[in-house]
Parts: structure tokens; C-alpha cells; sequence
């Protein structure tokens, strides 16, 4: 028989019955729906599917717009029923996992992974600065008997944090999934924890009458995961370096830096 599906469109959430293919030889459920440009909420039993449209729009709205996945679904309710919003199905839930997933996805698309079945090494996911001299990349790679000067190879980086940049510890850490863990930006989350178990950390004082850097190095820290955010950038064009981001633990640690800058 046919499936009630709650397709949620940039048109509004909506109803619809499918009569999926049930012969022998059918794919599964999940893959029909993707043939159908439908990103299924659930790969065994999919009751609620996103358009591959909306996805795309909600991802390009909360990076040019900075609109919230909560502030977004309000604005599907509202195109769906301005009246009656209590009544349209709430799938806040679902496009918040949806979309990490589909972005995802366009990232392993866009950087060559689409027909590969091995897994990004760290950094593989993310681009550097397309001006700054990367051997192999943009420039030649260079010989013992190449003329040039050294400096045309050579890259300029600087390191800046964002002490604001809080993240308390969750609540269900066993609920958490890493999706790309270490293949963008971020150090992968064991090698910077093992990386923190082994360095000496020394507790240091600022003359200063507020130093926010070092103040913040001596807080307590019990109920913050991380208390703020730092890595390595381009100092010419600003760009971040791929594997170069760490959390930082408590303020701003050399040990943290090292780790961000020898990534």
C-alpha cells in the first residue's frame, strides 16, 4: 500500500503518499527516496524526508544570513500555515541532523571523494589559501638545481584565538557523532587529547590589571568543554590552515598552539 511521508520543501511541509517499489529485486527505501531527490530523516524507516532543494537553500541561508536551524523551520511553518502554526508536524530535530549530514556529503563531493570508498585523511576536507605557495598544488615543486629564491616557497602564518567562543560539556556525550573528525579544520579529537595528556601545563599571572588571556588560563573550567577557540591562518590573506584548529582547554596554551601549528 502507500506511505504517508512528511516532505518538508522550501514551499512548506507537506503530506504525501508514496508507494514505494516492492518487487524482489527493489532497493531499499531510503535509496528510492534519494533517487526522488528526498534526503530520508531515517535510513530503516523513513516517515520524514527533506528535499535535496531545501537543504541547499537552509545551508546557503545559515552561512550568508547566519540563520539558526530553529529561525529557519519557523519560517517553514509559517509559509506552511500562518494561522495554524501548531499544527504543522515539528521536524526541528530532523533537520538539524539532515543537514549536517548533507553537508557533509557535498564536502566528500566537492573534494574529489564522490566515487572513492576510502575515508579523508586529516585535513582532505578543507582548502588552504589558493595565493600562498604550495609545492605540488600551485607552483612546481622544486628542484637542488632550481634558481629561485627560497622565499617564493615560503609560507606566512599567524596564530589568533576566540576567547568567546564557549562550548559547555553535553549531556549525553555518548550520544555525540564526530562526522569529520580531524578532515577539515579541526585536529582530530584523540591526537589533541593525547596531545594535552602528555604536556605540562604552568599556571602564570598577568601584571596586568585584566589580561583576558592569561585570567582565563587560571578559571575554572568544570563546566566548559572548551573555553574558546584558536588555530592558524595565512597572515597575508587570512585563510585557515587545514588540521591547524584546536579548542582551547583553558585559555590560551602554548601546549594547545603547538599542537594547531605542527598539524
Amino acid at each position: 500500500g502507500k506511505t504517508a511521508i512528511t516532505a518538508v520543501h522550501t514551499s512548506g511541509v507537506h503530506t504525501m503518499l508514496i508507494r514505494f517499489c516492492r518487487c524482489p529485486d527493489a532497493e531499499t527505501l531510503d535509496k528510492q527516496l534519494f533517487k526522488m531527490g528526498l534526503f530520508p530523516a531515517s535510513f530503516t524507516c523513513p516517515k520524514t524526508a527533506f528535499t535535496f532543494a531545501l537543504l541547499d537553500d537552509f545551508i546557503l541561508d545559515n552561512l550568508e544570513c547566519g540563520t539558526s536551524a530553529m529561525n529557519y523551520y519557523s519560517k517553514l511553518k509559517c509559509i506552511t500555515s500562518s494561522v495554524f502554526l501548531h499544527l504543522v508536524p515539528d521536524r526541528y530535530q530532523e533537520l538539524m541532523r539532515v543537514a549536517r549530514q548533507w553537508r557533509q556529503l557535498k564536502l566528500l563531493k566537492w573534494n574529489g571523494f564522490c566515487h572513492e570508498r576510502r575515508d579523508p585523511k586529516d585535513g582532505e576536507l578543507a582548502l588552504f589559501c589558493t595565493t600562498c605557495p604550495q609545492p605540488g598544488i600551485n607552483v612546481a615543486v622544486p628542484t637542488k638545481d632550481d634558481p629561485s629564491p627560497k622565499w617564493l616557497y615560503t609560507q606566512s602564518l599567524v596564530m589568533d584565538g576566540n576567547f568567546k567562543a564557549e562550548h559547555l560539556h553535553p549531556m549525553h556525550p555518548e550520544d555525540e557523532v564526530w562526522l569529520t573528525d580531524g578532515q577539515c579544520f579541526m585536529v582530530a579529537r584523540a591526537r589533541y587529547q593525547v596531545h594535552l595528556a602528555i604536556s605540562k601545563d604552568s599556571a602564570q599571572r598577568s601584571e596586568c590589571n585584566n589580561h583576558r588571556v592569561v585570567n582565563q588560563a587560571n578559571t575554572s573550567m568544570h563546566k566548559l568543554e572548551a573555553t574558546g577557540i584558536g588555530g592558524c591562518a595565512c597572515a597575508r590573506h587570512g585563510c585557515f590552515v587545514p588540521n591547524s584548529m584546536v579548542d582551547f582547554q583553558k585559555g590560551e596554551r602554548w601546549v594547545i598552539h603547538k599542537v594547531g601549528g605542527s598539524a
